[in-house]
């Protein structure tokens, strides 16, 4: 049965009883804070522990091999056989591959005929001037005694000067045809490539039976390395390749490596940087022993430039220092200031100055001021839970 009005009524208690929830909840609200101002501010605490710290730049790199060559032909013609497969290990000397030699042996084969010609032709040549030498020196003697007339004699001189003359002509001839014939032997013996180092087959980009044209320029057919020593080329970012120097220790690691260190020193910082996203990137070059052939070319490396190192040294969170700023790695020889607060005999915590060394963002190392399993206050939380920088304790808060 339906009550007359029971509607009004409905629309009217609800907001009545909304407003006094909302009073109640406000209510509730002020009555926690205000039991909770008067209870004390609460530290947390850290400990002073021994251990290692590096202040490190990060960058990535790529493995490339630090030698080796791209071996190319230097001349055309259809790749006859490949020797040699990727990975095989070969000397210097070794016969690498071979171009189908057919032209290169036939123009050798008339360059050595033409040369024989002329020679036998020089020969005669020579045999012709030295008749010509003969009837000059008859026709002189003769003019000298009055036997001949001076016409005679007059053709003779010219006759032997033109066999000398034509002597001249030949020798230059064979001499072009001689150069000609190295050019074409040398072109032969390209036909056979051979490897220019030692080293691993790390690649071979052609294949056999192809057509070489290395008319403009010379076709790769394979890369030679030497994989005993690998160079890491980084890309460090322009906020970073200011601390980096020559000289300093690096080390990196790799996807596969199971967390294995190589190391190596900072050798070359190229000045040409790279865009890429907006990003100015430098590229820092140092090498690594790769003897036990472990590292591969176009590895990718997690690279870590060494700033400052300790080891066994006394370590503190750097959120422990008052003001939240760590020092610079490296830090002077004798440290740099800096203040935390300690927990006096009442539990109250006091001032102390410290000197700190190396910092990596997260800890610093101790030099001065305290020892180890020392307690230092890292941050403190007031009534309301909330937790403030020691170097700026919540209100009320005593400081010795």
């Amino acid at each position: 049965m339906r009550i007359p009005g029971s509607n009004q009524h409905g629309r009217f208690l609800l907001p009545v009883v909304i407003v006094l929830l909302l009073i109640s909840a406000v209510a509730g609200g002020w009555y926690y804070l205000a039991t909770q101002k008067d209870k004390p501010a609460l530290p947390t605490f850290a400990t002073v522990q021994r251990g290692s710290i590096e202040d490190l730049v990060t960058a990535t790199g790529v493995l490339q091999p630090r030698d080796y060559v791209d071996v190319g032909a230097q001349v055309s013609g259809q790749l006859h056989r490949i020797h040699v497969e990727v990975g095989d290990q070969i000397n210097r000397g070794d016969l690498l591959a071979e171009i189908d030699p057919t032209l290169f042996m036939a123009k050798v084969d008339a360059g050595r005929a033409q040369l024989r010609y002329q020679r036998a032709l020089l020969a005669d040549r020579q045999t012709q001037l030295e008749l010509a030498r003969i009837q000059h020196q008859r026709q002189q003697n003769l003019l000298a005694a009055q036997a001949t007339t001076e016409e005679n004699a007059q053709n003779t001189a010219a006759a032997y000067q033109s066999a000398k003359a034509q002597i001249e002509m030949l020798m230059a001839q064979i001499e072009q045809n001689e150069s000609s014939l190295r050019a074409d032997e040398a072109n032969l013996s390209y036909a056979q490539i051979y490897a220019p180092m030692d080293g691993t087959v790390v690649s071979i980009s052609a294949r056999q039976g192809q057509t070489i044209n290395a008319t403009q320029q010379a076709p790769v057919l394979m890369q030679i390395a030497d994989l005993a020593t690998m160079t890491v080329k980084t890309r460090v970012s322009e906020a970073d390749i200011s601390r980096l120097q020559i000289g300093m220790e690096a080390y990196f690691t790799t996807l596969g490596g199971r967390n294995q260190r190589w190391y190596g020193t900072l050798y070359r910082i190229e000045p040409t940087p790279t865009v890429e996203n907006n990003v100015v990137l430098y590229s820092a070059l140092f090498d690594v022993d790769n003897r036990d052939r472990k590292l591969l070319p176009q590895m990718t490396a997690q690279v870590f430039f060494v700033i400052a190192a300790a080891e066994d040294t006394l370590l503190l969170p750097v959120s422990a220092l008052t003001d939240q700023r760590p020092p610079q790695s490296p830090a002077p020889d004798n440290g740099t200031p800096a203040t935390v607060m300690v927990p006096d005999q009442n539990a109250n915590p006091v001032e102390r100055r410290i000197r700190v060394g190396i910092s990596n963002r997260i800890q610093v190392q101790i030099l001065e001021g305290l020892n180890e399993g020392d307690q230092v206050v890292t941050s403190m939380a007031d009534g309301s839970g909330q937790r403030t920088n020691p170097a700026r304790p919540p209100m009320g808060m005593r400081m010795r």
